[in-house]
């Protein structure tokens, strides 16, 4: 398997959710491993923050979360201030940016206001580095002439998004996606939109194939062959439309003595047909995203279509980031996966974990004598001890001159 290099490598949440402090490693695939209330929806959720505060005002980002209150931590302990923060590290950034980081820290007011403390970004070209530190309003910076107005409760980088030294962090973020497929949205009538970005719970899935069809047939096409490798007899997904709306379609065709062929709008089909083709519409979306996280694909997916979900992950990793959560033994069993792609969340203490595998079952994934669906099944995948003297404090920032 060749993979695309991960170009989110490293992702520091601070008191973010059910995660107090914690510093993430990425390889592609990535696969978060933990029990159902570890957080590992919590961890994936970072993503979809961050993408929503490049394309819309931190408040309403915070609103439609429940306010700042439910993002961040609420967990006692004095080691770490009372404060939101991120930080992303990247490798290569859209092909035109040898890497870097970005990071912010937030803090609650009063009257469930907010304030962003600090915010820095610092991108290689080359030999030659861009950045931009901003202290409350302040902002100083590499690029000559970039003095954007800065308000306390806004991010800076959405505003400076389309200078060409930080356009691909704010593309590159702009472009995660995180999804927790519903079948219920596949199988009623969809409203119709431009199709170039399918929603985390797929209820515009039917505007996104048909941009796929109009874009490439020849993907399309591909959608109908590997949905069939997942639902038997199923030989093709279309669009219908109704009216103002938009509804799946998918023909099945088997021999009894002479050839059947039978119809069937969503509504009638199995959650997990609704879930696989929405699983396939978020790989095949154009724009293709930057990176894709998927929350659980097994669920109501038979076992024995386990293994195509997974391929279809794994050829996605190819061309875009792939990050997976899951408690399924059945999935880990793939003979590909081995330590480097496994990170286990626990939940301990009122707090999110997370972890690589320990020394004894990276020995035993590497060398074979267990997968990692045997030490699951097991309950035999171990954690590895944490000692990050960086996360003692939360460190995100850098001395930028």
């Amino acid at each position: 398997m060749t993979a695309m290099e991960p170009v989110i490598k490293q992702l520091v949440l601070k008191r973010f959710r059910s995660i107090p402090v914690q510093r993430i490693t990425f390889d592609n695939p990535t696969i978060f491993v933990g029990r159902n209330g570890s957080g590992k929806s919590n961890v994936v959720s970072a993503f979809a923050f961050l993408a929503e505060a490049m394309q819309a005002p931190l408040q309403a980002v915070f609103d439609r979360a429940g306010g700042i209150a439910a993002v961040r931590n609420r967990s006692s302990g004095q080691s770490y201030p009372p404060n939101l923060g991120v930080r992303v590290d990247f490798s290569c950034l859209n092909g035109s940016a040898a890497g870097g980081f970005y990071a912010f820290e937030i803090k609650a007011l009063p009257n469930y206001g907010f304030a962003v403390l600090r915010e820095q970004c610092r991108v290689s070209h080359g030999s030659t580095q861009a950045w931009f530190d901003r202290n409350g309003t302040s902002f100083r910076s590499s690029v000559k002439g970039l003095t954007p107005a800065i308000d306390p409760a806004a991010l800076g980088l959405p505003l400076i998004g389309g200078e060409e030294s930080f356009a691909p962090v704010f593309r590159t973020l702009a472009g995660l996606r995180v999804y927790a497929i519903d079948p219920a949205k596949l199988a009623e009538l969809q409203e119709p939109d431009s199709g170039v970005a399918l929603r985390p719970d797929g209820a515009n899935a039917t505007s996104v194939l048909k941009e796929i069809e109009r874009q490439s047939p020849s993907d399309f096409a591909r959608i109908s062959e590997i949905l069939a490798t997942i639902v038997p007899n199923t030989k093709q997904v279309q669009v219908l439309k109704h009216g103002k709306h938009l509804a799946l379609s998918f023909i099945q065709e088997w021999s009894n003595g002479r050839p059947k062929r039978l119809k069937f709008e969503g509504f009638s089909m199995s959650d997990g047909t609704l879930r696989a083709i929405g699983l396939i519409a978020a790989v095949f979306q154009r724009p293709a995203p930057i990176l894709i996280a998927v929350e659980e694909p097994e669920l109501t997916i038979h076992p024995g279509a386990l293994e195509s979900i997974l391929e279809l992950l794994v050829n996605a990793s190819k061309h875009m980031q792939v990050v997976i959560t899951t408690h399924s033994p059945e999935l880990l069993d793939a003979k590909w996966i081995t330590d480097r792609h496994l990170r286990l969340v626990e939940w301990q203490a009122g707090a999110t974990r997370v972890a690589e595998v320990s020394d004894a079952n990276r020995e035993a994934l590497r060398t074979h004598l267990m997968g990692a669906g045997d030490l699951l099944r097991a309950n035999a995948l171990e954690p590895a001890p944490l000692f990050d003297r960086d996360l003692e404090q939360g460190r995100l920032f850098e001395d930028l001159a």
